[in-house]
């Protein structure tokens, strides 16, 4: 039912609270895919012979997925109007690939299957991802915008909750094994999967089945009616100029990589500048020869002409996510390696401590479903600046403290701060950021924001091992350190956000 006594700053109806909780339901299914993902798949890595410190670069699929993908999805996305829609059609799309990646990926015979099955089940969650943050931008008011990403928050919390502790729950309620041979993913992991692609699939179709959509005219009526988004001055970008600064770094860092034998982390390191540059390059080259309308050329555009508001945003993001990919991806083997004593994946200890994490990671996603609703209380005491500086703050305390816990049970205390953190990192950045942005470039945009996201994931899979190895005996507990102090700096730095809205 739509509300006529809408904003003084938008024109768009206000929908009702059971029309945004369709929108935004499928979310529930996207963190049901995404948190098996999460908590099993170094489980899996492991039950496929890697080793620790291999885990890292094995996991740069997903990121760098994420980098390619939502920006052209958001652009796409941006042009697209049919009968089915602007958005849904992509969360249509991306559903039913990530049932089908959850479906096959328990059955990977190898390590190197597994790691490309990780790359094909994280792009198709950001076919789906990227299309549902633009949907919030484009259907709500601005007043309603936090709202309406409050409430992914809270979908995000409840479905990571049940996928997290599926692998745990199916061992200790349905008495599926948690063991088996070596080199074969045990029968609770294999199920939980299933059962998460049935419920991922479910989830999205119901919001595709109960949203409605503006046309782009619609849209841009709105946008003329608000009247306050100022059209970015285009500048005279200099991208010849970048590209050869970056290949050159690029190429230097490459050479010394393999002149002196460095860790082979760092051939990361050096193809992601050796990529920037080539990017430039090219869309120096379009612009010569004046071929400036085509998709690639809007996009690198795009991100050298972003926003004010999500450059301030960047080294928030930026912060925030190096330490959830370092908690992802290295909780597995802390917990088990320095709570229950084993790295042996063929050992009970080690699999009753990898279905611990998952319990834990349920845990933080649930106090993330408990931090979304205290979230707007927090905003209106402290701003957003104030409540994600808190909320970062009690994430990093969190980590921190695994160092001095002892018992596995008592790590879910600090699984509330990271659960704030979580809820926080998942909603007041876009809050901030979503009332800058055009209608005409929401989609675009908001894939532009996953940068910040992707690229400290992309630099954590560089140098987290090779930190870890040099400088802590490849202990990985002090991943979760690491993780701790960045969190520290996520919080400086949304302090110094200037226009937060």
């Amino acid at each position: 039912m739509n509300n006529n006594n809408n904003t003084h700053n938008s024109n768009k109806p206000n929908l009702n609270f059971w029309q945004i909780w369709n929108m935004c339901f499928g979310f529930l299914g996207i963190q049901f895919g995404f948190a098996l993902q999460n908590g099993n798949v170094s489980r899996i890595f492991q039950t496929l012979g890697a080793q620790v410190d291999d885990i890292p670069i094995l996991w740069v699929a997903a990121p760098l997925t994420g980098l390619i993908v939502q920006p052209i999805i958001g652009y796409w996305s941006d042009k697209t109007w049919g009968r089915f829609g602007r958005r849904r059609p992509f969360l249509f799309l991306g559903a039913v690939l990530t049932t089908i990646a959850l479906f096959i990926m328990p059955h990977s015979p190898t390590l190197w299957i597994a790691a490309g099955m990780l790359w094909i089940m994280d792009a198709s969650i950001n076919v789906t991802m990227e299309p549902f943050r633009a949907l919030v931008g484009d259907n709500l008011p601005e007043k309603q915008r936090a709202t309406g990403y409050g409430l992914q928050s809270f979908f995000i919390g409840i479905g990571a909750v049940l996928a997290s502790a599926l692998p745990w729950m199916m061992t200790n309620w349905f008495d599926v094994s948690n063991t088996t041979v070596i080199g074969e993913i045990p029968n609770s992991v294999k199920y939980s999967f299933y059962w998460g692609g049935v419920v991922l699939l479910a989830a999205v179709l119901w919001s595709v089945a109960t949203t409605k959509e503006y046309t782009p005219e619609q849209l841009n009526k709105f946008e003329e009616q608000k009247g306050q988004y100022q059209p970015i001055e285009i500048a005279d970008i200099n991208y010849n100029k970048g590209g050869i600064v970056f290949i050159v770094l690029g190429f230097s860092i490459l050479a010394l990589v393999m002149g002196l034998a460095l860790e082979k982390e760092l051939y990361l390191l050096a193809g992601g500048l050796l990529v920037f540059g080539i990017v430039q390059w090219i869309a120096g080259l379009l612009k010569t020869k004046n071929h400036t309308q085509g998709g690639f050329y809007q996009v690198v555009q795009d991100v050298f002409t972003m926003p004010a508001a999500m450059k301030q945003l960047a080294w928030v993001q930026f912060f925030s996510w190096f330490t959830l990919f370092a908690m992802w991806i290295y909780t597995t083997s802390a917990v088990t390696s320095f709570h229950y004593g084993s790295s042996d994946t063929t050992s009970k200890a080690f699999n009753d401590g990898a279905d611990w994490v998952g319990i834990l990671f349920a845990a933080y996603n649930g106090f993330a479903a408990i931090a979304a609703m205290c979230i707007p209380f927090l905003v209106r005491l402290l701003g957003l600046k104030g409540a994600h500086c808190l909320n970062l703050l009690l994430g990093a305390l969190g980590l921190a403290s695994f160092m001095f816990i002892s018992s596995p049970q008592m790590l879910l205390i600090p699984m509330i701060g990271v659960g704030f953190a979580w809820a926080s990192i998942l909603s007041l950045p876009y809050a901030m950021l979503s009332n800058s942005l055009p209608s005409n470039k929401m989609g675009v945009y908001m894939g532009i924001f996953n940068f910040f996201i992707v690229i400290p994931q992309l630099l954590a899979a560089s140098i987290l091992g090779l930190i870890l190895r040099h400088a802590f005996s490849n202990q990985p507990i002090y991943a979760l350190l690491i993780g701790a102090a960045s969190f520290v700096l996520a919080a400086i730095a949304v302090m110094r956000v200037k226009n937060s809205n």
